[in-house]
């Protein structure tokens, strides 16, 4: 998108839907596998900044985002049906896009971009690894399931938002202490699905199944996604005194579908539809689809790729997404639109662009390059503590910290763009 707005033509090669990977399942692109939530909207959050950084610099996955956009209190859900079919007809009729539906089996001479994902598949795999050896780096992710609400049994359940932020767009499923241990009894103890090479150390921490959590311990799940603060039932606004609280968000915009939130799993079909019937609500829950886990694997960029993803050895090719490191959809998205901007520019002659690292832009960028502490690399959110430190202490806690940096970031971002020139 970044590369076609700016006049050059582009040959997008995508295999779907000829083939699919196994956590791909719709023809259209950008498909969402896990979660259908952008997370937080608001500046004072990392990510919410790197989404507003990004509708600066005309980002397609934002703009979809935006006009496809579901409650979800003060965080970024999308109707993931609408999301995907508005950047699948952005792309096909541009004028500067021709689509090649085929497996790509080699790299291309010339300016590319390398967005494969962490699923690539074998043929394209192996012309990576030649590129970049020593990058057999790897963890699992694991996805939510959804179930349909008219299945929900509501006397057991309430709609509310937590600290009532936004409108009542979540469903919650209270729990007594009671429930709450036998929930977790079954549970860990609760048979996973087969997974080749897997091992609870090799899970990302910011997508751990809900089994693994609960294997920390008995209350690591009540101050995770169970937490029961800032929620209280309408009709009985008296009660505050939850043990632990399953969440459910909307998956689509008319609200027939909603996914349990932070309840990643990889347990067997059979299983799941066991243990989690035991929350309150979901007794008779219909459901849509199972979670299931799937390996990703990702580079080892610092000292490979530089502040514009782009590869050192061969300068030309750019990685963008989740296999350079960067883990999320937004940060997906971020990093290739940097990419994009920066192989547009090799190709137009122009100088590249380094974002500052007082920019969540910048500072992820600088993040895959150069690693963090020691040079240690795993896969990074956005987050305020690889972005440049402020120069003054800001009094008033964590939000008016957030709204410093997010201030500075979109001040910096503002000049670097009206000084480029394109």
């Amino acid at each position: 998108w970044q590369l076609a707005k700016r006049g050059i033509k582009v040959r997008l090669i995508e295999m779907k839907p000829e083939k699919y990977t196994p956590a791909h399942k719709a023809a259209g692109f950008a498909e969402l596998v896990c979660s259908n939530s952008l997370r937080s909207d608001e500046l004072s959050n990392a990510v919410g900044l790197l989404k507003a950084e990004m509708r600066k610099m005309g980002s397609l996955i934002m703009e979809s985002a935006d006009a496809n956009r579901v409650a979800a209190g003060g965080a970024l859900a999308v109707d993931r049906e609408g999301f995907s079919e508005y950047i699948t007809r952005a792309l096909k009729e541009h004028e500067n896009v021709e689509l090649i539906t085929a497996e790509a089996d080699k790299i291309p001479e010339g300016e590319v971009v390398i967005a494969t994902g962490p699923l690539s598949s074998d043929a394209i795999a192996a012309e990576i690894e030649k590129l970049c050896p020593d990058s057999d780096l790897h963890f699992y992710d694991a996805v939510a399931p959804i179930v349909t609400l008219e299945s929900v049994d509501m006397d057991n359940a309430f709609f509310a938002s937590r600290y009532d932020k936004g409108t009542a767009d979540y469903v919650n499923c209270p729990m007594t202490k009671e429930e709450y241990l036998a929930f977790v009894t079954e549970l860990v103890s609760a048979k996973e699905a087969e997974v080749h090479g897997f091992d609870d150390g090799g899970v990302f921490e910011g997508c751990m199944p809900v089994e693994v959590m609960a294997r920390r311990g008995r209350d690591t799940l009540r101050f995770g996604p169970m937490k029961p603060v800032g929620l209280s039932d309408p009709r009985h606004p008296e009660v505050r005194d939850y043990y632990a609280v399953v969440q459910l968000r909307k998956e689509n915009r008319e609200g027939t579908m909603f996914n349990l939130v932070g309840f990643q799993t990889h347990l067997a079909f059979p299983e799941q539809r066991r243990v989690f019937s035991m929350i309150p609500g979901l007794e008779n829950a219909e459901f849509l689809r199972y979670g299931v886990m799937h390996r990703n694997t990702y580079l080892d960029s610092p000292g490979k790729l530089d502040e514009n993803y782009g590869l050192i050895s061969r300068p030309g090719v750019y990685f963008a997404g989740q296999m350079t490191g960067v883990e999320g959809y937004v940060e997906s998205a971020a990093s290739g639109l940097v990419a994009g901007m920066s192989a547009a520019r090799r190709a137009l002659g122009r100088p590249a662009v380094v974002f500052p690292r007082e920019t969540m832009t910048g500072a992820m960028a600088s993040y895959v390059a150069h690693g963090g502490e020691g040079g240690s690399f795993v896969p990074m959110n956005a987050n305020f503590g690889i972005i440049a430190p402020l120069s003054e202490r800001v009094r008033g806690g964590k939000k008016a910290r957030g709204e410093a940096y997010a201030a500075r970031a979109l001040e910096t971002l503002g000049t670097l763009l009206c000084g480029l020139d394109d």
